[in-house]
């Protein structure tokens, strides 16, 4: 395993830039909703942050333990635990940072998306940051096929809910929240799109 590997693990680029640019540099107290095995908090097991997981998958809750142990001994093993987007465990306005990488594209419907976005954004303080990744449909609007309810079937044969730069932006506005980034998106050869939601609470 190379230094940079060591250093940030298996970590999503888009959160790696926000890290070089030092934004959550003021951020103590982190939470990754949908952390799987924590390849997104290796940067921040190493270095002191107040860390905490959720995930659905008592495997990948497991996995991630490990790797705090490993990491970041004196974290408590309680700070990760089985849990849904949609029931954050967690109070209000506790959060710094909160992650949710690939996560709210696995909402059932309309209703599932904003008890997830909102479980969410319940729990990070004024002036906190959501970094969060999904797959949408922008710049493949015409090759996705809806199933409704904000669902899709994708050009590689899997089916998604797909969020829209308008349905993005009106939710930034909903929640009292100010993009701390512009909507990126990356379009995977025509097969998939992944878009980057960086929102700041007011």
């Amino acid at each position: 395993m190379n230094d940079l590997q060591q250093l940030y693990g298996n970590i999503d680029i888009y959160l790696f830039d926000q890290l070089l640019k030092g934004r959550f540099d003021g951020c103590r107290t982190i939470l990754d909703v949908g952390c799987g095995g924590g390849r997104n908090l290796y940067y921040f097991l190493r270095n002191g942050f107040n860390v905490y997981g959720i995930d659905p998958d008592a495997n990948a809750v497991k996995a991630v333990k490990q790797s705090a142990a490993e990491l970041a001994p004196d974290l408590s093993p309680d700070n990760f635990t089985i849990a849904t987007a949609e029931n954050v465990p967690h109070g209000d306005e506790t959060f710094d940072l909160v992650i949710c990488s690939a996560v709210l594209h696995f909402a059932r419907d309309h209703e599932h998306f904003d008890a997830m976005i909102r479980s969410i954004w319940r729990v990070l303080k004024p002036g906190g940051y959501l970094f969060a990744r999904l797959a949408s449909n922008i710049g493949i609007e015409e090759l996705v096929r809806p199933l409704g309810n904000g669902r899709y079937l994708l050009p590689d044969g899997s089916t998604r809910y797909l969020a829209d730069r308008e349905k993005l932006l009106t939710y930034s506005v909903k929640l009292n929240g100010e993009l701390f980034e512009p909507i990126k998106t990356t379009n995977v050869q025509d097969i998939r799109c992944m878009t980057t939601w960086c929102l700041q609470k007011n």
